[in-house]
């Protein structure tokens, strides 16, 4: 690519695990692998949460979110990484670059804010379990969710614009298997302030209040759960939101190895592989931490795969 501004014609090369020539089957086999079972997971978590009016309830409608938002999460980056491999191609579109971007932001941020809500869920039903219909009415629920959408929606968009203005001149070889966004910014032979800025900025913000909330929701559901006198008391009130406190862990465990290795050039493929437990496989462990740990989505998943068989 000659010098110049030449981002109309311009295509991102996807480095990722492409530089490993021998063993692009065995990725392919192994990505496909996990992206079949966190899609099915996931759609089997909905379609029990749907079909049993049991799980009708605040808790179940964020995980149907969540699982939503999971199976847009992986179906962004890994679709488009079998592909590549398949057709042993590195090539994405600059439009196609900028619309991963936009959706894995959009996911990734509702991921970050249901399980905030959640917590703030398990926190009202275990420090004020008598007032929880009341404060977790249908119209707060659908507000936090809507609300959730609003923000990822509307900050992914801010980037993805932020984007469209910056020229692309001479590099176009991002060491990644997915448009990250920091990655995509050292490539610009423009002005990049505005975006970094914007970036640190809103990244801290979302990244800093969700957690804070989850931290005090914790602290304040630890204080409680300890109050209890009887140990079963105790068991009982922290089962209900140990599924919940897996998935915040793997997920902010895993986002912060990828936030400390964006900028370290120098362990790119360290980088890749805690990416791949960030977009993957937290994704795909997320619905068998939660059936495994719940009896309700257990019961509602027999009962599904109990009509689905009956009716073949």
């Amino acid at each position: 690519m000659g010098p110049g501004n030449q981002t109309n014609a311009l295509e991102f090369l996807l480095l990722g695990f492409s530089q490993d020539s021998e063993h692009q089957l065995m990725l392919f086999g192994l990505f496909l692998s996990m992206f079949i079972v966190t899609m099915l997971g996931n759609l089997f978590i909905i379609l029990a949460i749907v079909s049993d009016s049991h799980l009708h309830t605040p808790m179940y409608f964020f995980l149907f979110n969540l699982s939503f938002a999971d199976i847009g999460f992986i179906s962004t980056t890994i679709p488009k990484m079998l592909v590549n491999i398949q057709t042993q191609s590195k090539s994405i579109s600059y439009a196609g670059c900028i619309t991963q971007m936009y959706f894995f932001m959009v996911f990734g941020g509702m991921d970050t804010f249901l399980l905030t809500v959640m917590a703030y869920d398990r926190f009202v039903a275990i420090c004020h379990p008598l007032h929880y219909p009341v404060i977790m009415n249908s119209h707060l629920c659908g507000l936090l969710v809507v609300t959730s959408w609003f923000i990822s929606l509307s900050y992914s968009l801010i980037q993805s614009l932020l984007m469209l203005r910056l020229s692309f001149c001479t590099s176009w070889e991002i060491q990644h298997f997915y448009c990250e966004l920091a990655q995509a910014l050292t490539l610009a032979c423009s002005d990049t302030l505005v975006n970094h800025i914007v970036l640190y900025i809103v990244t801290g913000l979302l990244g800093f209040v969700p957690f804070s909330g989850i931290l005090f929701s914790y602290t304040r559901i630890v204080s409680s759960i300890l109050r209890i006198p009887s140990t079963y008391g105790k068991y009982k009130a922290f089962s209900t939101c140990g599924s919940h406190l897996s998935v915040v862990s793997l997920f902010y465990g895993t986002g912060l190895g990828v936030y400390l290795s964006s900028d370290a050039s120098s362990s790119s493929w360290k980088g890749m592989v805690t990416s791949v437990i960030y977009t993957v496989v937290t994704p795909m462990l997320n619905p068998f931490i939660y059936s495994l740990r719940n009896t309700d989505i257990k019961s509602a998943l027999k009962k599904l795969l109990g009509r689905t068989f009956y009716v073949q």
